[in-house]
């Protein structure tokens, strides 16, 4: 069987090096699109140590012209692309009123208008072979806002919307090239030592908090199941969609009193921390960061959520039958 042709955008580190380097393990041709060259030289390392196929290509999303040659180069170099996953972002830890006009647009381009770009230029290629799938790496607040990342959450939401409205259409043109998403918990990835903070402490994930490759599982099996609109990972995403839905304005309080400590650790901000919004930090100049963030002691290996989204199907089916069951035993009782 021909090996698959994989792009995964933001594969230096965090997710996007988890997935990459998921599908390496299972032999596929992977191409990485990031800024961080030192980045990018490792999570090719772990690719071909996998048993996989690397093509490293230096691409700021942001740059359509760099997005659509990076494509081209698939293409050429790897073969025909079967799966396209968008995770590269940016961000900004930063109230509101602390962050800049020139900042909240390149958070914007990277990581909005950076899905975009990588869809149109996936689909530029699948649509004439009428095949392909491509996965958006959401979040948890792609539905559901919290404070001290607007940048962030404004861009997953637009994701969001922009991901229902191509789906439509695909659909509408019964297509057999498939969109999904994957709407992600709090990771343990090098972000929160590389985002641009204005915190007084260090950031961090909002507990509970999963490894990288638990995220990548849920991708990979999206993309091995792309007919559904969209997976949850985690039981924190479930909660947090789940009342938001419910009580938003509840929610809203609640994330007023507690989402400044929550996303803070006791340790002071560095004031020489890097910061990835305008260049990487796993450039020429900087290191490798590895896939995980520096939260692995307190990071869960496993999401058991995640079987039960991935076999609704089936799990609704019993619970039918076990109803039915219950109902037919009430009728054979009362005889």
């Amino acid at each position: 069987m021909t090996p698959q042709v994989v792009v995964v955008t933001g594969a230096s580190g965090g997710i996007g090096r988890a997935v990459a380097s998921a599908f390496g393990a299972r032999g596929a041709r992977v191409a990485m699109l990031a800024r961080g060259e030192s980045g990018l030289t490792g999570a090719a390392q772990d690719v071909r140590a996998g048993g996989g196929t690397a093509l490293p290509i230096p691409t700021d999303v942001a740059d359509q012209a760099q997005v659509f040659s990076a494509a081209d180069r698939v293409e050429s170099e790897l073969g025909p692309i079967d799966v396209w996953v968008n995770v590269a972002f940016t961000s900004v830890f930063a109230p509101f009123a602390k962050i800049q006009p020139d900042e909240y647009r390149r958070v914007t381009e990277v990581s909005y208008l950076g899905y975009v770009y990588g869809t149109m230029a996936a689909l530029q290629n699948m649509k004439p072979r009428d095949r392909g799938t491509i996965v958006q790496v959401g979040s948890a607040l792609a539905y559901r806002g919290i404070p001290l990342q607007t940048a962030y959450c404004g861009a997953k939401h637009a994701i969001q919307g922009f991901h229902e409205a191509l789906r439509c259409e695909l659909l509408h043109d019964k297509s057999n090239v498939h969109v999904t998403m994957v709407q992600m918990p709090a990771v343990n990835t090098p972000q929160f030592s590389w985002v641009l903070s204005r915190l007084p402490h260090h950031a961090q994930p909002v507990p509970p908090i999963y490894q990288p490759e638990v995220a990548a599982r849920g991708v990979l099996y999206a993309a091995d199941h792309p007919k559904r609109r969209e997976y949850w990972v985690g039981a924190s995403t479930v909660g947090t969609l789940a009342a938001n839905a419910i009580a938003p304005g509840l929610l809203d309080r609640y994330l007023g009193k507690t989402g400044f400590s929550s996303q803070q650790t006791k340790q002071r901000q560095p004031p020489d921390a890097p910061a990835n919004l305008w260049k990487p930090a796993d450039g020429p100049d900087g290191r490798d960061f590895g896939t995980h963030g520096i939260f692995d002691d307190r990071a869960k290996n496993s999401a058991p959520q995640l079987w039960a989204s991935h076999h609704h199907g089936l799990l609704a089916a019993t619970a039918s039958g076990a109803l039915a069951g219950a109902a037919a035993l009430m009728l054979v009782r009362r005889r």
